[in-house]
């Protein structure tokens, strides 16, 4: 037998051991992208950022719902067929409502109530606010929301609105527009804050930007009474000043008879 025939034969004899071990690769090159696969679907990773907290929400069994427990920062791992993960800012958030489509969103967003008068007063407001890490579970339950910009525009609006609404109520129109602004402020935040505080929700801010607006006529008349008040009150003064030195006049005047008595 010729060298060329050896060479054939040997050729012959290894390439069925070749085509065995390339199918042996092709299938274990198959098992393991199947388990890629599998991973991507079965298994998850995400990371909670810095001043964030995350809520475990079980999608299946007898414990679905919100986890009890929220979950800090770093790296999570997770089953999205079993569960989800959203993530809530805690630092604090602050949003304007205000006719301006320049501030907020490009639409008039400015807050309308009534005085108890029944009087329409509109404003420009600006509210401040943070969620407590430790209620994050509590908030998602109560508003079943997974963005935040839901809660802010839609469930909290309709909050800060009512209570507008509800303490403006008990205020004359004058005393919202004038001296008793800040009181009144002061009582529409603590409402707000009676409300939002039990599912972790913390009220930093709450108050008008710039003055409240009324309609013009009213506007003038409440100037115009605020400009009396203060003319009289300065009428007062200058009476009471002027009185002072008559009284002192006429104690130097008396004064002086005693002392020319005294001499005589």
């Amino acid at each position: 037998m010729s060298i060329i025939d050896k060479a054939y034969e040997q050729a012959l004899e290894y390439r069925p051991a070749r085509n065995s071990n390339v199918k042996w690769l092709l299938l274990g090159g198959g098992v393991l992208l199947l388990l890629l696969v599998l991973g991507t679907f079965v298994t998850r990773a995400t990371r909670i950022e810095a001043g964030h907290v995350g809520v475990e929400i079980n999608l299946a069994g007898h414990q679905r719902g919100a986890s009890d427990i929220p979950i800090r920062t770093g790296w999570v791992i997770y089953s999205p067929l079993w569960t989800q993960i959203i993530q809530f800012p805690t630092y604090v958030q602050t949003v304007k409502w205000t006719r301006d489509p320049n501030e907020g969103h490009p639409v008039n967003e400015e807050m309308g109530f009534n005085s108890k008068e029944g009087m329409a007063i509109f404003a420009d407001v600006s509210l401040s606010y943070a969620i407590d890490p430790q209620k994050v579970p509590e908030f998602y339950i109560k508003y079943r929301v997974s963005d935040l910009e839901l809660f802010t525009h839609g469930i909290l609006r309709d909050i800060v609105r009512n209570s507008l609404n509800e303490v403006a109520s008990t205020y004359a129109v004058e005393d919202i527009y004038g001296e008793k602004k800040a009181e009144f402020l002061k009582q529409v935040g603590a409402m707000i804050e009676q409300k939002v505080a039990p599912v972790g929700v913390g009220v930093q801010q709450f108050g008008f930007i710039g003055a409240p607006r009324v309609p013009a006529v009213i506007a003038s008349a409440i100037t115009a009474k605020a400009q009396a008040i203060q003319e009289a009150e300065r009428a007062r003064n200058e009476l009471a000043t002027t009185q002072a030195e008559a009284a002192k006049k006429i104690a130097q005047a008396d004064g002086e008879a005693k002392s020319l008595v005294t001499i005589a």
